[in-house]
């Protein structure tokens, strides 16, 4: 059994993993270190299994399509004085297979078994899939 665990978020606002590429690419999605890194209320309490080996995937309209390795969780003030989580991402942002997700607020844990297997080398670079044909392939176990 591995001795990791993985986290699933919604990609809020994102249509698709180009779109995700896009914003980790500004100022505002980076730590002072320029590593991406996505901030949330809530510390994951399997934070040690989290930072060793886990990665953060990301759900694109209802359909996991990438991820993004946790490198460690960082504390951070936000403007109102509150400490939150900075989860502090690898920059490299690697495409999964498509696997369907109902909705759900905040992130869950995955575990290693239950998570899509990486895309084979040089599928990455095809023109992704609409959203609504993604969604219904991997609904159906196709993709």
């Amino acid at each position: 059994m591995d001795n990791y665990i993985n986290l699933v978020k919604l990609c809020v606002g994102a249509e698709q993993v180009e779109d995700l590429i896009a914003w980790q690419r500004t100022a505002r999605a980076k730590g002072p270190d320029g590593l991406p890194r996505h901030v949330t209320r809530m510390w994951p309490r399997q934070s040690a299994a989290l930072v060793a080996g886990g990665s953060l995937y990301w759900v694109f309209k209802g359909v996991i399509l990438a991820r993004q390795k946790v490198l460690r969780l960082d504390e951070v003030a936000g403007a109102d004085g509150i400490m939150r989580c900075g989860i502090v991402l690898s920059p490299e942002v690697t495409r999964t297979q498509a696997a369907a997700r109902r909705p759900f607020q905040g992130w869950r844990y995955l575990r290693p078994e239950d998570a899509p297997p990486d895309l084979p080398s040089g599928r990455d670079t095809e023109d992704p899939l609409p959203p609504a044909l993604n969604r219904a392939l991997a609904e159906i176990g196709v993709l």
